[in-house]
């Protein structure tokens, strides 16, 4: 039995090498292709996967047991309708932008081939998402299916494989591990010809993938609060949070985890949540949920992922009634005390009250800390100012605000960019805090032409040269000559003082050769004469500097006049 795990594991990094080869030489010639052929790509696999919406929601509802059919389907059709919406214009080829005023052309880059994994909560659809978005920047894509999810992940990647070669796209192109195993999935991830992994899963595969020692984009949790100001439309705001909650039985991680209300429009809450199929549970009850919801690791369970509220109830040892949509478990802390306030990816809601928004503030980010940072937050409020406060403090990347957290954040009921992988920056560990897109998947090589000329320095050019040895022992002697000239004048000895070096010659060169006795002597004077064997004439006025009377006595070359 032993040899046989042994013998699959090596079969498995097998696979990937062969599918790894494959899409690197289909992905060579696919970088070739004009945006034209590209977008005829994408627009095939599209057209494809929304014909296959339904059936793929039914496959990957019965093979995982997560969420219902209904909603996976609306995310099937997310992916192949809005996403497609909004990258088939999208220019991934040749020169992207070309700046006149800076003078630089940007030209897309493709990475080359893809490492995809792809989770088991949102399988047919998170796998759409990524070929998709692979293909538009000229990627190649190998996908390692999670293990509960395999069959209809590959039944994704095959429809849209045969899609993709159908309009023209290189056999290879799109590959997909039909037995992964952990092994596998880290061959995936560490193979040298793996340009970048995207990585949707729990944290340990996410820090695997960086890891991994390739470029990887990978997502934190999304432990996200739903706060409810005391200005929000309450009736419409805890409907957006228990419909966010409810959708697919809370799998997609930006599903709310929390409602925080205020004090003064609590009981409207509570009231509220009732009327929309919310079920509080007791004190006694929070306690049998805790068990069943979290594990002793404080992890969901993914025993009760996606699974309706009846469900958990019942293993939870308790019954409710038929039309509860989510169980809401008053709590009065964040932390491992109160195992209920991690992300439960499940209909389940812990529910805080606090007095204003700053204290709403607080306890937001208290549930943000305890692993959400970085993700989402929604806020319910129509008061311009707190939503600002909110918008420049608070510790996430998407705020939402007065819309559903679950689909909004991926941008479905708002204007961000349709994805399926968000990032949630350095605080929550990822590279980025963008929703990922083809445009994460490209390099961008920038031409940048001259704008203005080179003007080279004179010491770059040779025209001050460094002088000799010989020269830095030489005096302006001019100068010096002028300068003594002066002192002399000013002491009513000499020439006039208002005479000017150019009126003039040196001191030196003014007198008779008859008669060669110098005015001035300094230290180089001295030791060229040393070198040439000469003595200096001087006479009684002549200005000798210290180190010059020193060294010339020592070599006794002063003659007196």
């Amino acid at each position: 039995m032993t040899s046989t795990l042994r013998d699959n594991d090596l079969l498995a990094i097998q696979e990937v090498r062969i599918l790894m080869e494959r899409a690197v030489e289909a992905q060579k010639l696919f970088a070739e292709f004009s945006q034209e052929k590209v977008d005829a790509v994408v627009a095939a696999m599209a057209k494809a996967a929304q014909t296959a919406c339904v059936p793929l929601a039914q496959m990957a509802h019965e093979e995982t047991g997560f969420g219902n059919v209904p909603d996976k389907t609306l995310k099937n059709q997310f992916c192949c309708v809005n996403l497609y919406e909004a990258i088939k214009g999208m220019k991934t080829v040749g020169i992207l932008r070309e700046d006149a005023e800076r003078k630089i052309w940007e030209v897309a880059s493709p990475l080359g081939v893809v490492a995809a994994i792809i989770p088991s909560t949102n399988p047919t659809s998170t796998t759409m998402f990524k070929v998709l978005i692979s293909l538009k920047a000229r990627n190649g894509v190998v996908i390692s299916p999670h293990p509960s999810a395999k069959r209809c992940i590959a039944e994704t990647a095959r429809i849209l494989d045969q899609a993709a070669r159908s309009a023209g796209a290189p056999e290879g192109l799109i590959g997909c591990l039909s037995s992964p195993t952990l092994e596998a999935t880290q061959e995936l991830m560490s193979h040298r010809r793996t340009a970048v992994i995207l990585a949707t899963g729990g944290h340990g595969l996410v820090k695997a993938a960086y890891s991994s020692g390739r470029p990887a984009f990978g997502v934190g949790p999304g432990n996200v609060p739903a706060y409810i100001e005391k200005t929000a439309q309450v009736p419409k705001a805890v409907r957006d949070i228990i419909n966010g909650k409810t959708f697919d039985f809370g799998t997609l991680c930006s599903s709310e985890q929390s409602i925080v209300c205020d004090d003064v429009i609590r009981d409207s809450v509570i009231e509220e949540c009732k009327k929309n199929g919310a079920y509080f549970l007791n004190e006694e009850e929070v306690s049998k949920v805790s068990r069943v919801v979290v594990t002793d690791k404080f992890t969901a369970n993914p025993m009760i992922v996606g699974k309706p509220a009846a469900h958990i109830a019942e293993q939870a040892g308790f019954s409710v009634p038929p039309q509860t949509r989510v169980l809401i478990a008053p709590l009065a802390g964040v932390g491992k005390k109160f195992p209920l306030s991690i992300e439960k990816l499940s209909p389940v809601l812990s529910f805080y009250v606090v007095k204003d928004w700053r204290e709403g503030c607080d306890r937001c980010i208290e549930i943000l800390n305890f692993g959400g940072l970085g993700h989402t937050l929604a806020l319910h409020c129509n008061d311009d100012a707190v939503i600002r406060e909110f918008a420049l403090h608070k510790p996430v990347f998407r705020l939402v605000v007065n819309t559903l957290a679950s689909v909004g954040a991926v941008g479905y009921t708002t204007g961000l960019f349709p994805s399926m992988t968000l990032g949630c920056g350095a605080p929550g560990g990822n590279i980025t805090s963008d929703n990922i897109s083809p445009m994460h998947l490209l390099n961008i090589r920038r031409v940048a032409f001259e704008l203005r000329e080179y003007q080279a320095s004179a010491a770059h050019t040779g025209a001050l040269k460094a002088p000799s040895a010989s020269t830095e022992l030489q005096p302006d002697r001019s100068l010096i000559a002028n300068v003594v000239e002066r002192f002399l004048a000013s002491k009513g000895i000499g020439p006039a003082a208002s005479s000017s070096p150019a009126e003039k010659k040196t001191l030196i060169e003014q007198r008779p050769a008859s008669s060669p006795a110098v005015d001035f002597v300094c230290e180089s004077d001295v030791r060229l004469a040393v070198e040439s064997n000469e003595k200096i004439r001087i006479h009684s006025k002549t200005l000798i500097t210290p180190s010059a009377r020193e060294l010339g006595e020592i070599h006794d070359v002063f003659v007196r006049s």
